[in-house]
């Protein structure tokens, strides 16, 4: 728990792109009434430029753009005890300076995961119906009888990658529906999957008994490049694979060989290696790979639910509360 202060001491910096919609007006008022906001907020180039803007902040509150909480930074801000970060991952500001210091760590990972599981779960839906097949075959013959590369998705298989924030908000959308779930997750309880209604597997089961398979993992080391030609080759005919996680899961060449040969494929691609692809990929013209320009997250207004998000958390702080969406060392290790 983080000690309160009579009147806590805060500062927004973050990029000025998206600002208003993490931190509108009605977001800005609340925590006004929390605790004393510092103007002007500041991207994290004019914090660069400013040596004390922080030098009585208590209260970081971030988004897209944040600073890297270095040592750096940290000399300059003698105060600082808890960073709120209103976005998704703190895998690239938080360093290890971060935790000597004790600093709590919050992310508005959760309200980020509603959008992307809302999109998640609808392009699971269609493509489990052959929409995306039927519209390529509606395009090339201008027939109605394309409609016949399209099907009922009554006992077809859905296979999510992980069962974190995202891949559990997806299987409790689908829970309950014809579909039949199965999911991959070394980190997952059995009994608390069933309750969800899904199945584990391994990966290489999850790749050949799923006619969907959606991608949920964490970007690590251990993952880079895991979605490989052996596992792509394993899907069955018809199948497609969806990812709103990370490009780098994928090997992307192997991707596009594998789906230049099969036809039958599709990969709805929302998130690629290079963002977005050099102008000559394949990713770009092979017809059975559709990409949309990483639209999974939180957009437009959506993403003033992770301000409010921060100014719930900033609450509790100035209220002596435990916080919580606090991002443990433990946690930290295995973000995305």
């Amino acid at each position: 728990m983080i000690d309160s202060h009579p009147r806590i001491q805060v500062r927004i910096v973050m990029e000025e792109g998206r600002r208003g919609d993490v931190y509108p007006s009605d977001v800005i008022e609340s925590i006004r009434r929390i605790a004393d906001l510092a103007h002007p907020s500041l991207t994290a180039a004019q914090l660069s430029d400013d040596p004390d803007a922080l030098r009585t902040c208590d209260v970081l509150l971030t988004g897209w753009g944040a600073p890297v909480i270095d040592d750096h930074l940290l000399a300059r801000a003698p105060r600082l005890r808890a960073i709120l970060h209103a976005a998704g991952s703190v895998k690239n500001m938080v360093t290890e300076a971060t935790w000597e210091r004790d600093i709590a760590v919050v992310s508005a990972a959760a309200a980020n995961a509603e959008p992307v599981a809302e999109i998640t779960a609808a392009q699971i839906v269609l493509a489990a119906r052959g929409v995306p097949a039927s519209r390529r075959a509606y395009r090339d013959v201008r027939s109605l009888s394309a409609a016949k590369a399209a099907r009922g998705a009554t006992g077809q298989v859905v296979g999510l990658l992980a069962l974190g924030e995202i891949g559990q908000r997806v299987a409790e959308r689908l829970h309950g529906s014809s579909l039949t779930l199965l999911a991959h997750d070394p980190f997952a309880d059995a009994a608390e999957a069933a309750k969800l209604g899904v199945e584990l597997v391994s990966l290489e089961d999850l790749f050949e008994r799923s006619d969907v398979t959606s991608l949920h993992a964490p970007l690590l080391p251990a993952t880079t490049g895991m979605i490989n030609r052996g596992l792509l080759e394993r899907m069955p005919y018809g199948a497609t694979l969806i990812n709103t996680a990370r490009g780098g899961l994928i090997d992307e060449e192997a991707l596009v060989e594998v789906l230049r040969g099969r036809s039958d494929l599709t990969a709805l691609l929302d998130v690629t290696v290079e963002e977005p692809p050099t102008a000559d990929s394949a990713l770009w013209t092979l017809e059975n790979i559709e990409l949309t320009p990483h639209v999974a997250g939180s957009m437009g207004t959506d993403r003033s639910a992770m301000g409010r998000l921060v100014a719930s958390e900033l609450a509790r702080i100035a209220e002596g509360r435990p916080l919580q969406h606090r991002v443990t060392r433990e946690a930290f290790n295995r973000l995305a």
